[in-house]
């Protein structure tokens, strides 16, 4: 499903913040990213997810060289599902228009029965600023869900919540893995080990 080939970044000519990392992760795969600030956790994701593109080595999504991708966007769109510490839901829109911003036309009518599976339904007609930080969250991880995405990239997805908001995420991101979604969790929280399949862990940009 995923695979990293001799990957290394820079940053600037002599700061090198990963080392050849190859890696292969299935489809379907809980795959815990830990490690602590600096150790390169957060820049292998987003050299996962697409959003970076590496200095050497190569990656491949569902068989795909990412360099043989014509249309990043349109690959994203069609595959990939984001989940970030801070949720960037816009505030002048409700949790609904939210969602179905990000929805493909086909999904849109599964919008709703996503939010009751995430125990927010009754919310969908309050905005962003009208809710806690823990329903945010989940709107957001709705967001990441509601196309049906082959792989979620989480990046500290719970660093502003409270361990009973944590747990939630953790379980919802869990369930999505077991109905055969892949999920790439990059994290100092040591409490996601028990929901992954597979925890790795970064040290100075390095497996």
């Amino acid at each position: 499903m995923i695979e990293l080939k001799n990957i290394s970044h820079f940053y600037e000519q002599n700061e090198q913040v990963l080392h050849d990392i190859s890696l292969k992760i299935d489809e379907g795969e809980f795959l815990f990213l830990s490690g602590e600030s600096g150790s390169g956790k957060s820049t292998l994701l987003s050299i996962l997810s697409t959003l970076l593109k590496p200095s050497e080595g190569e990656l491949f999504l569902d068989k795909t060289n990412v360099n043989d991708i014509q249309n990043i966007d349109i690959f994203r769109s069609d595959k990939i599902g984001f989940v970030f510490q801070f949720h960037f839901l816009i505030n002048y829109l409700n949790v609904y228009e939210n969602i179905a911003l990000a929805a493909k036309d086909e999904f849109k009518q599964d919008i709703n029965s996503l939010l009751e599976k995430l125990g927010i339904l009754e919310l969908s007609k309050r905005y962003p600023n009208e809710i806690s930080g823990g329903q945010r969250q989940r709107v957001a991880l709705a967001r990441s869900l509601i196309n049906k995405p082959k792989i979620i990239f989480a990046d500290e997805p719970t660093g502003s919540l409270d361990s009973k908001n944590s747990k939630i995420v953790y379980e919802l991101l869990k369930n999505a893995s077991d109905a055969g979604t892949t999920v790439v969790v990059a994290s100092h929280d040591a409490a996601i080990e028990k929901y992954a399949t597979r925890t790795i862990k970064m040290i100075d940009g390095k497996i």
